[in-house]
């Protein structure tokens, strides 16, 4: 039996202080953000999705919305879905111009492998794929959505594609709105997917590809 579960990151957030927000409360979908989360569901009206549920943060919870309206289904909410613990949480986060610059900051980065700034990769990717096989559990046959962050989504999909965990922020392929979809045949992932529905959207706002606490 064939079903697959879409991991969908959240739309653009409106965060004009530039601001690390990881896990804090208030922090919700610019405009733009809303029309990309449209533009995700538009992506996958064709398809048969039966489950949907969400990160508990804001965000994530509006990027569900059109989802919800879409296919009629009410979204639930999963913890394992959130974004991941940062020591840097509420500041901003650069080189020149954040908390990088800050000596006091360094002995945070003294190791990127588990990492010593934030949750451990191991345990990021065992909530994740928690999170995956309860939506798969509860759309067998069909397609489920969860909507998430995009270092959790990340370090899923390295996890199910059997790649060492710990990588260059830059290089991740999970942009905003994006799916990484799990495809499963019973219990064993046979392939994942990737797909950019809003590329258009992030296109005339370039601000939109280094977008910060995501």
């Amino acid at each position: 039996m064939r079903t697959v579960v879409h991991v969908l990151r959240h739309g653009e957030v409106h965060n004009p202080d530039k601001i690390l927000y990881g896990r804090l409360p208030g922090f919700k979908l610019s405009e733009l953000g809303r029309q990309m989360a449209k533009a995700a569901a538009e992506a996958l009206v064709d398809n048969d999705v039966t489950h949907i549920v969400s990160s508990p943060l804001e965000r994530a919870q509006e990027t569900a919305e059109p989802f919800a309206a879409r296919f009629k289904v009410t979204p639930e909410l999963d913890e394992r879905l959130l974004e991941s613990v940062n020591k840097f949480e509420g500041k901003e986060f650069g080189v020149g111009d954040g908390a990088l610059k800050h000596p006091r900051n360094w002995w945070m980065l003294r190791d990127p492998f588990t990492p010593s700034w934030g949750e451990p990769y191991k345990k990021i990717a065992a909530r994740m794929f928690g999170a995956v096989e309860s939506a798969r559990d509860a759309a067998r046959g069909h397609e489920a959505v969860c909507v998430s962050h995009q270092l959790p989504i990340w370090t899923l999909r390295r996890f199910v594609e059997r790649k060492r965990l710990w990588h260059d922020p830059r290089l991740r392929q999970c942009a905003l709105a994006s799916l990484t979809s799990i495809h499963f045949d019973g219990d064993t992932v046979v392939k994942i997917t990737y797909e950019e529905p809003a590329a258009h959207l992030i296109a005339l706002h370039p601000d939109a590809r280094t977008a910060k606490g995501a």
